[in-house]
């Protein structure tokens, strides 16, 4: 979806994840795209800018972007919007975003701008039913962020405690309408050191929505485990940018029939 196709408030999303899916990563800091270790400003590793990443994946093959606002994590509110709407007017498949969407009419306002998924972490922890609230008007179109260190979940930038684990976190969305569950395990991220399958196992088992994994990605195995600890779809980013592997090798490594 394009920047300039808008959808009706009760439009469907495109991309329904029917196959295990692997979603190319563009993080954006100070308008560059960059991979953090474990979330930590001043880790950064940069990759240039984020429309030509965004087509450089689009190239490859990407089924849909994973697009995240660094600086709105960290602030609190959307900083690199110049940005991402250079992204959203460039490619034609479907993207999810997220960084410093705190209300429910930011998270619209996205929606209706070509953005086809809000992903909402601090906002969703703090308040539950702003899930539902957005998802009234927009069916299908809220991921809520769960990221997790030493097994409980952060939020703030990943720099705050919520006094909860993920599996007690994702209890509360399977009625409010959440259309996935993005969880990213901050203790692996961006170390390509590999995954940590059990936590993502867990949080599969414990809610019918669907879970899209994220964090520590190395190799192609890594791929392949989180497929079989159930993720509907895994987000990459330091592994693509490193050149560990492929796009195409990392689609072609587990079933997608």
């Amino acid at each position: 979806m394009t920047g300039t196709e808008t959808d009706t408030a009760t439009s469907e999303t495109t991309d329904e994840f029917e196959t295990f899916e692997v979603i190319p990563a563009v993080d954006i800091q100070d308008g560059e795209v960059v991979q953090l270790v474990q979330g930590e400003r001043g880790t950064e590793r940069t990759y240039g800018e984020p429309v030509a990443a965004a087509r450089r994946w689009i190239d490859a093959g990407a089924e849909s972007l994973h697009l995240v606002d660094l600086d709105g994590a960290f602030e609190g509110e959307r900083a690199n919007a110049g940005a991402i709407d250079a992204v959203i007017d460039t490619v034609d498949v479907p993207t999810q975003l997220g960084g410093g969407i705190r209300t429910a009419a930011d998270a619209r306002a996205l929606l209706d701008r070509g953005v086809d998924r809000v992903i909402l972490g601090t906002a969703a922890v703090d308040n539950p039913d702003i899930v539902a609230e957005i998802s009234e008007t927009h069916p299908d179109s809220v991921v809520v962020s769960l990221d997790a260190k030493d097994g409980e979940v952060v939020v703030e930038g990943w720099t705050e405690g919520a006094g909860i684990s993920p599996v007690e976190a994702a209890e509360r969305y399977a009625d409010l309408g959440a259309a996935a569950i993005l969880f990213t395990n901050v203790d692996v991220e961006g170390q390509l050191e590999g995954v940590a399958t059990e936590p993502v196992r867990e949080l599969v088992d414990a809610t019918d929505v669907p879970v899209i994994a994220s964090g520590g990605v190395a190799t192609l195995e890594d791929v392949r485990e989180l497929e079989a600890a159930g993720a509907t779809a895994v987000v990459v980013g330091s592994a693509l940018y490193e050149g560990k592997f492929t796009l195409a090798e990392a689609q072609t490594a587990v079933d997608r029939s």
